[in-house]
């Protein structure tokens, strides 16, 4: 057992796991800002070989990067880079400043590795998160950076493109991918996003508006970010509309609503479940859009990774890329550099 596991995270559990959560951001923020910080942070990530990876027309360091919601106003994406992780994607930013739901609004579930959050995608705005998106790109990275895009709690689904757009048209210059989160379930009525009503109007419009916005920089690819909780047809539906409007891969998936199988009492909160439970079915979803789409819609695997072995199962059903963020509560900072060791070293 880990040091992390047998003395760290003992003591942050007695913690609210929201105030551990931003106590981790501040920290991540001071040690990212300094020589002895980022030399504490590579000491924490261990030796590691590149294994760089071309998708998207990007080139990513390596299979493993961040989830959308560990950084929420783009503030660590270079110390979570310099724990080991090629990729990070911040967000999800909304127009505005959204102070999300009310607190507690995370929960671990320690008997079952995994948590329920009903966060509502609290954020300062995707204009405030512009300064620090121009800061990370002032120089050369060694990185790549996904920003996620949503829409305000209030803005009716029929409004709910012009959000994405205004998040998209302030990001646009900065991110080197942009992913479309319509499938948080803490939001009221975003998963209805995914059918294909309004999901066909929206990736036309998103990608026309990208278009647009490629005048004097490359195209940005975009990806979909889905909901694990989505029958096979209803994922075929989405799958065609993406395909429909070049969208250019998928993200899945985000944290489910199923309570299957869990054993701590705090499996009866509500909100969106993540972690070691969800690991099955998120590989499911993949192996379904890669054989559905014959490998032509490129697939970023999330949910329930805590290892090589784990990493290894969504590259074989058909993912290029894997998340994490579940797994760095349980298994600590070190985890990137420990995966990557692994995949070296099978």
């Amino acid at each position: 057992m880990s040091l992390y596991k047998s003395l760290v995270f003992p003591v942050l559990s007695r913690i609210d796991a929201e105030t551990t959560h931003e106590r981790t951001v501040a920290a991540l923020a001071r040690a990212q800002g300094s020589v002895f910080g980022r030399k504490l942070l590579h000491t924490l990530r261990g030796a590691v070989q590149p294994d760089p990876v071309q998708l998207f027309g990007l080139t990513f360091p390596n299979r493993i990067g961040v989830a959308a919601g560990f950084d929420k106003d783009a503030r660590v994406a270079s110390g979570l880079a310099a724990l080991g992780f090629g990729h990070v994607e911040v967000g999800t930013l909304t127009p505005w400043f959204q102070q999300g739901n009310p607190r507690p609004r995370i929960f671990r579930l320690k008997e079952d590795a995994a948590l329920i959050n009903r966060m509502g995608f609290p954020n300062h705005g995707a204009l405030a998160a512009v300064p620090r998106l121009q800061a990370l790109n002032r120089k050369p990275r060694d990185f790549v950076l996904g920003v996620s895009l949503g829409k305000q709690k209030e803005t009716a689904l029929d409004d709910a493109v012009e959000d994405y757009v205004i998040v998209m048209r302030a990001v646009y210059d900065y991110a080197d991918y942009l992913a479309v989160n319509v499938s948080s379930p803490n939001t009221p009525g975003l998963r209805e996003l995914q059918g294909r009503a309004y999901l066909d109007a929206m990736l036309s419009r998103l990608s026309a508006e990208a278009g647009t916005l490629s005048g004097s920089v490359p195209r940005k690819p975009i990806l979909l970010k889905i909901a694990p909780d989505l029958t096979w047809d209803e994922l075929d539906e989405i799958l065609a509309a993406a395909l429909d409007h070049d969208i250019d891969g998928i993200i899945a998936t985000n944290t489910t609503l199923s309570r299957s199988g869990l054993r701590d009492p705090n499996r009866d909160e509500t909100g969106g479940m993540s972690g070691t439970p969800l690991r099955a079915r998120s590989t499911a979803v993949i192996a379904h859009i890669h054989a559905q789409t014959g490998g032509k819609l490129p697939i970023i695997g999330v949910g329930g990774v805590v290892s090589a072995d784990d990493v290894r199962a969504k590259l074989d059903v058909g993912a290029a890329l894997v998340q994490i963020y579940t797994g760095l509560v349980y298994a600590g900072p070190g985890m990137a550099g420990r995966i990557l060791r692994d995949l070296n070293n099978p």
